[in-house]
C-alpha cells in the first residue's frame, strides 16, 4: 500500500512479534525497536558477532502514526546530536564536553512527546566518535555534518510508542550468512574510520567554521542563519 514501509531488523534471533518495551534504554534514541529501509544494512547488523543471524522483514503501516525525520525539515545535525546526548554515553569529562553537553540539550533537544517512530542517523562506533570530537571542540559543525556522510552507514527507524508496536507486520526473513556480513560490517566501519582520519589530515578550516565554543558564546539556536549557512556548505 502506498502509505505502508518495508523495514527490517538484523538481529540473532527471529523476532516475528517485537514487543513494547523492550530493549536498552541508553540505545541511540531510547527504547525501542531498531530498524532500517536496507536489507544489506540489516544483515550487517544481525551479525555482530561469528554467528549467522537474521533480517527480519516488516510492513510498517504509516497511517495515523506521527513520525519524526531527523535528517529533514526543521531539525538537523544538533537536533539529532541532542537526542544522542540524551541516551548514549558520552566521554564529557572535560569542562568543554560538560558545558557542550548542557548547551546543545537546553537549545536543540527536539520534542520528541508523542512520536511514534523516529528516522535518523544510526551512531555506530565510527559515527559516534565523531559526535564526541564536535562535543570536545576538535571539529567544527561543518566538519561533523560532512562526516555523517562517511562510510554510507545508513539511517535507522526506530519504533517508539506503544502504538506504533500496532502498525507492523511480519512478512518474512532471510539468513544472515556472518561468513560474509560480519566482516561488511566491520569493513563498512573502518571506511569510515579511515575517511575521518584522512579528512583530520587535511581540515583547512575556513575562516566561517563555527565550533560548539562559537555556539555557545554566540548563544545560538536552531533557527540561527549561522548555523543554517555551515550546514549548507
Amino acid at each position: 500500500m502506498a502509505n505502508d514501509l518495508t523495514i527490517y531488523h538484523g538481529s540473532q534471533q527471529l523476532v516475528e512479534t517485537p514487543q513494547f518495551g523492550v530493549g536498552k534504554p541508553y540505545n541511540d534514541y531510547g527504547q525501542g525497536f531498531y530498524c532500517t529501509e536496507s536489507p544489506e544494512l540489516a544483515k550487517e547488523w544481525a551479525c555482530p558477532v561469528k554467528n549467522d543471524g537474521y533480517c527480519n522483514c516488516y510492513e510498517l503501516h504509516l497511517d495515523d502514526l506521527q513520525m519524526m525525520r531527523l535528517t529533514h525539515g526543521e531539525f538537523n545535525i544538533l537536533s539529532w546530536l541532542a537526542i544522542l546526548l540524551t541516551h548514549r554515553r558520552f566521554d564529557i569529562s572535560s569542562p568543554v564536553a560538560q558545558g557542550a553537553r548542557d548547551y546543545i540539550l537546553s537549545h536543540f533537544l527536539p520534542d520528541t512527546s508523542g512520536v511514534d517512530v523516529m528516522i535518523g542517523y544510526r551512531a555506530d562506533d565510527s559515527y559516534f566518535s565523531f559526535a564526541e570530537d564536535f562535543v570536545s571542540n576538535t571539529i567544527s559543525l561543518r566538519d561533523l555534518n560532512m562526516s555523517m556522510q562517511l562510510g554510507t552507514l545508513g539511517e535507522q527507524i526506530v519504533l517508539l510508542s506503544k502504538r506504533s508496536f500496532g502498525h507492523i507486520e511480519f512478512t518474512g526473513y532471510e539468513v544472515a550468512d556472518y561468513r560474509e556480513y560480519y566482516y561488511k560490517r566491520f569493513e563498512r566501519d573502518q571506511k569510515a574510520r579511515a575517511d575521518y582520519a584522512r579528512r583530520k589530515k587535511t581540515l583547512q578550516q575556513l575562516t566561517e567554521d563555527i565550533f560548539i565554543l562559537d555556539i555557545i558564546r554566540e548563544g545560538m539556536d536552531n533557527d540561527d542563519p549561522r548555523l543554517r549557512l555551515q550546514l549548507s556548505l
